[in-house]
């Protein structure tokens, strides 16, 4: 078990920015109570608790009515958090679930319902093994009839030898926190360019959040912020943004959520960009049935 993470903001201020109407947090996660959600014993950390009434209240705050929950590695393949949090958003919610390679139909079944449109996989390395390739392709085989799309969070040195294997899959797939990018590295690193280059493919989406995480300047992040401009600029009907509420894993400058919703003013300056990137966008992947 790694080192204790940061609790989360307990006062996060309010945004200096006013947010499209319909504006969606497309990136965050719940977090037990442990006492009614069990944490994986295989997980590599142990959050504090952060369940769906304390998320539900942020997004109140900071001016978001829906949001697509992502599961994370702590509750392993138990989606039950999650599911919990989407039946208690009254179709507001979206899931992004883990699973394993055996799921069977009727399992995937009952997560579409419960409002899950996608799978996440891991190739990050303080969260554990890496996702095997085999049992990546057999899942995403079993979840094409759905519709649902991939979600995959890689450390940047592994883009190079996962291109070729994402593209085979031949399968929308949205690449978590601008791929953890090294935010001091320039635009000319070979991650970032690897990153533009799978983007000019059209089945590939990119999360232009994370800045507390790919920041090597610390607050208010703009190093990072940079980042997700450029992506926003070039691929402006591909890009989501969220929070990742409540920062699993930060250990040092656990950002103010408030703040975090100041940085679109670099991520998307023009009203455009910044209706697309937190409504349309989010939209098309996840509410397909209100467009």
């Amino acid at each position: 078990m790694s080192a204790p993470s940061l609790p989360p903001c307990p006062t996060p201020s309010k945004p200096a920015i006013a947010l499209p109407e319909g504006a969606c947090d497309a990136h965050c996660h719940v977090f037990g109570p442990g006492d009614v959600f069990p944490y994986s014993s295989a997980a590599t950390y142990r959050p504090d608790d952060a369940p769906k009434d304390k998320l539900f209240a942020l997004h109140r705050h900071l001016g978001l009515s829906r949001s697509v929950i992502v599961q994370a590695s702590c509750h392993g393949t138990d989606n039950a958090a999650m599911v919990d949090a989407l039946e208690a958003g009254n179709g507001n919610y979206r899931g992004i679930a883990m699973v394993d390679r055996d799921v069977t139909s009727a399992e995937l079944e009952a997560l579409d319902a419960a409002g899950v449109r996608g799978v996440r996989f891991n190739f990050v390395a303080h969260l554990g093994d890496a996702a095997d390739k085999d049992a990546v392709r057999e899942i995403v085989e079993k979840i094409k009839p759905l519709g649902w799309h991939i979600v995959v969070h890689f450390d940047s040195h592994w883009l190079e030898d996962l291109a070729p294997f994402l593209k085979a899959l031949d399968i929308v797939t949205v690449i978590d926190h601008m791929g953890r990018i090294d935010a001091s590295a320039g635009v000319e690193q070979r991650a970032f360019r690897l990153l533009l280059d799978l983007l000019e493919d059209e089945r590939f989406w990119v999360k232009v959040c994370g800045s507390e995480r790919l920041s090597r300047t610390g607050p208010p992040f703009h190093d990072a912020a940079d980042y997700g401009r450029l992506l926003v600029e070039r691929f402006p009907d591909r890009v989501l943004w969220g929070t990742d509420w409540p920062h699993p894993n930060i250990k040092k400058h656990m950002p103010d959520d408030g703040e975090l919703v100041n940085l679109l003013k670099i991520i998307a300056p023009t009203a455009e960009h910044l209706q697309k990137l937190l409504v349309d966008n989010p939209s098309k992947l996840y509410w397909p049935e209100v467009l």
